[in-house]
């Protein structure tokens, strides 16, 4: 049964999408099969992956509005174990329509629709893995409802903490009133440059203030990271001996290990 991971954090440019996609890819290579779901509408994931939008013929979008069974949306990747749930732009618009439906129809949860598609797809898969948008919307809500736990990039730059509060509200408001088994996988630090004082002062202060949460794996400020989806693959692929590659098998490893699967 798989365990469903989201990748959360309000904030663009902390390098939520690298990750997610780095993550999975890393957890399918150490023969976990894994299933990487494309929540954010402008489809990064998705095309840092290689997938061609207009050979997309169901997403995400088509599941939440019915128009798609959720295994007419997975994608078998050319990568080790690695299944993508790709999303269009389509998705920008999913809000409307889900407020809309359950203004017609009491009986649905706009809520928790991420979970009706995901449910079915768990005995399949050992780990599912969410891209969020950068944002506290609906999108991001429906992947807490239908999560595990949530993993945390925090950039290691100026302002680090700034919004992590609403975050961590956030998070507890769904633990309370819509998944009370949602957890806090951990907070990943990422895009270090281990040459300025302001980064290491940042990884002290993340740090002492989420204390054992935060993963002992640091992602470095790396040029691979940005030549790597350009080429549509996962730094394992691009560079699989580079720094990048051996950050996120290691962070892949831990993430196993604080699950205690073997």
């Amino acid at each position: 049964m798989a365990k469903v991971i989201s990748l959360v954090n309000q904030k663009g440019g902390v390098g939520k999408t690298t990750s997610s996609i780095n993550l999975a890819a890393a957890l399918g290579k150490l023969g976990k099969k894994t299933l990487l779901v494309d929540l954010d509408p402008q489809g990064n994931t998705s095309t840092g992956l290689g997938v061609n939008k207009s050979d997309i013929t169901a997403s995400v979008y088509e599941c939440l509005n019915g128009e798609a069974e959720p295994h007419k949306a997975v994608i078998k990747t050319r990568f080790t174990n690695l299944y993508l749930m790709p999303a269009t732009i389509n998705l920008a618009g999913i809000d409307i329509e889900l407020v809309t439906k359950q203004s017609q129809d009491r009986s649905f949860n706009m809520s928790a629709q991420l979970t009706k598609i995901l449910d079915p797809l768990r005995k399949e898969f050992d780990y599912i893995i969410i891209d969020c948008p950068p944002s506290l919307g609906l999108l991001t809500t429906n992947s807490l409802v239908a999560s595990d736990s949530v993993i945390i990039p925090v950039q290691c730059e100026f302002f680090a903490l700034d919004g992590i509060t609403q975050l961590l509200e956030t998070i507890i408001q769904t633990q309370t009133k819509l998944n009370p088994r949602l957890q806090i996988e951990g907070v990943l630090l990422t895009m270090l440059d281990p040459r300025t004082n302001l980064g290491l002062e940042v990884v002290e202060e993340v740090r002492g203030f989420f204390k054992e949460y935060t993963f002992d794996t640091i992602i470095p400020r790396l040029v691979r990271f940005v030549e790597a989806p350009s080429h549509g693959e996962p730094i394992n692929e691009y560079d699989p001996t580079s720094r990048a590659a051996e950050a996120y098998n290691n962070l892949a490893k831990e993430v196993i290990e604080r699950d205690g699967r073997k």
